[in-house]
Parts: structure tokens; sequence; C-alpha cells
């Protein structure tokens, strides 16, 4: 049976290995599913961006740890794309100076720059209309724990 857990060490390895050109391009994994169909979905993120290449090495390393005579499957990796809601903490890391948008479990939205990121929290710069900053007084950051937050995301803006 194909696991998660296998995946996530095939991925490690191959991130620390010589063998391949990807080990020194700082990517990381955001999320890994792996249905009861084996239908397998990878993504994958770094500081200095995602290539084409970086997917399609990364494709061709986990599909020669498996055999399809014993077990079939389908693979797809890729990035973890613009406009995704963060899984991982190096997310946060990576996109610190960027714009974001919060949305917290109770249903509070914000938009800000992250300024911040520590292993509990993170701080975002709030962006205020200038309606809003006529009916109240505005906070210079504002700091959530990760347990408050339902999603954040990069804003992309043109």
């Amino acid at each position: 049976m194909i696991t998660k857990d296998k995946i996530t060490q095939i991925i490690n390895e191959a991130l620390i290995s010589k063998d391949n050109n990807i080990q020194d391009k700082e990517i990381f994994i955001t999320e890994i599913k792996v249905s009861s169909s084996n239908k397998i979905k990878v993504n994958i993120d770094s500081f200095n961006g995602i290539k084409i290449d970086d997917c399609v090495v990364l494709s061709k390393i986990i599909e020669s740890n498996f055999d399809r005579e014993v077990e079939d499957f389908e693979l797809t990796v890729s990035s973890a794309g613009l406009g995704k809601p963060f899984k991982v903490f190096k997310q946060y890391k990576k996109n610190i100076g960027k714009t974001v948008k919060v949305l917290t479990i109770d249903g509070e939205k914000q938009t800000g720059k992250l300024i911040e990121v520590s292993k509990m929290a993170f701080t975002i710069e709030p962006i205020i209309s200038k309606k809003k900053k006529k009916l109240a007084k505005i906070e210079k950051t504002i700091t959530y724990q990760f347990k408050q937050v339902k999603e954040v995301k990069v804003v992309i803006t043109f």
C-alpha cells in the first residue's frame, strides 16, 4: 500500500541526495494526499519558487520508488499555487513582506502585510480602508495565534 509517510520519506531523501538537481533549491512539501484508489497528489513550494522542471524531477523520483506491476497509481506533483491557503509554517516565512488575507475561525477577515512569524503566531500590519480609518481606532499591528486562524493566503495584485 502506498502511504503518505512513504511518499514523505522518498521526497525528503531526494531533497538531500546529491544524485539529482533539486537538493539545493530549498524545496519543501506543503501537502500530500493519497486516496484509497492510489491517486497521489503532492504539492511543493520553495523559497526560490517552483519550476515545472522541479515537479518533473520529483515526480520521476517518486515514481521510480514504486512498481506499477505491483500497485497501480496516479501521481501529480505541482506547486502549492498562488492564491491557495498556506498549509505549512515555511509558507509563512517565505511570504514575509507580502500582503496576505487572514480569515479567523470566528469569521473575522483582515488584510495586511505579513511582517513577522514565530512558531506559535504571526503578525500583520493591517491595510485599512479610508472609510474604516474614520470610524475606528486603528491598531498598527495585529498578532494572530495559528490556532485562531482558518486560512491565510497571499493577495495577488497586478
